[in-house]
């Protein structure tokens, strides 16, 4: 029989909303304890049964969204409350006078010029040429070792392969070859903090032999980097 009635997913049980509260004050206990807080403790601050307290604990270390301290006693926030936070936090803008030193590099190169941070050990975008889009910015983020922009985050956490930090020695630069779109490459350059360490990078795109023969390109790429670091970080 055929019915008009939308098929049923999955339904909460009277139980789980409570168990989502819960599971959200422990969050909120470990936030306001600060990393190091004891199982004790947190169900001492929510009035939860102990054992309680501890089964969501082990739920919340098994997603990621709490991890245990490096002595095993206590707990700290995740990787995923950090991510939730950087995204409620809005993406990063480029001030006004930063913007026009990277009109004037597209201008210039006649290619997609774009800006990424690193933040948390991730690739953020934060200005992604409008007239040459980014491929896919998903990717960029999940999946760093495919793009120029991303294998410069590698080679500063030290975990990019040989041939790249080799590259990255012979060049200052980093980049893909045809390896997401064929006829297509990109270059990516570090922008540094005050430190010295690369706070994010400045990448091109376009046709893949651009990128074959990347002196023309990293002609503007290099002091863009410089330009960009004091207004960036």
């Amino acid at each position: 029989m055929v019915t008009d009635e939308p098929s049923r997913g999955p339904t909460l049980t009277a139980r789980q909303p409570k168990a989502v509260h819960s599971a959200l004050g422990v969050l909120e206990a470990v936030a306001h304890l600060g990393a190091g807080a004891t199982a004790r403790e947190i169900s001492q601050e929510l009035g939860l049964p102990r054992a309680t307290a501890y089964r969501l604990l082990n739920l919340l270390v098994q997603d990621e969204y709490l991890v245990r301290t490096p002595d095993l006693t206590g707990f700290a926030l995740g990787a995923k409350v950090v991510q939730l936070a950087a995204v409620a936090a809005g993406p990063a803008r480029l001030t006004s006078a930063a913007r026009g030193i990277v009109a004037e590099a597209r201008a210039a190169l006649r290619g997609g010029v774009h800006v990424v941070f690193f933040v948390d050990g991730r690739v953020a975008v934060v200005d992604a040429d409008p007239d040459f889009p980014l491929s896919d910015e998903v990717r960029l983020a999940r999946e760093p070792a495919r793009s120029a922009m991303g294998r410069l985050l590698l080679v500063e956490q030290e975990s990019a392969q040989s041939t790249t930090r080799q590259e990255f020695a012979e060049l200052g630069a980093t980049r893909q070859l045809g390896e997401i779109v064929p006829g297509y490459g990109c270059v990516a350059v570090p922008i540094r903090d005050a430190t010295g360490r690369f706070a994010g990078a400045v990448g091109f795109s376009g046709p893949r032999h651009r990128a074959d023969e990347p002196s023309q390109v990293l002609s503007v790429l290099h002091p863009l980097a410089v330009r960009l670091g004091p207004l960036v970080v």
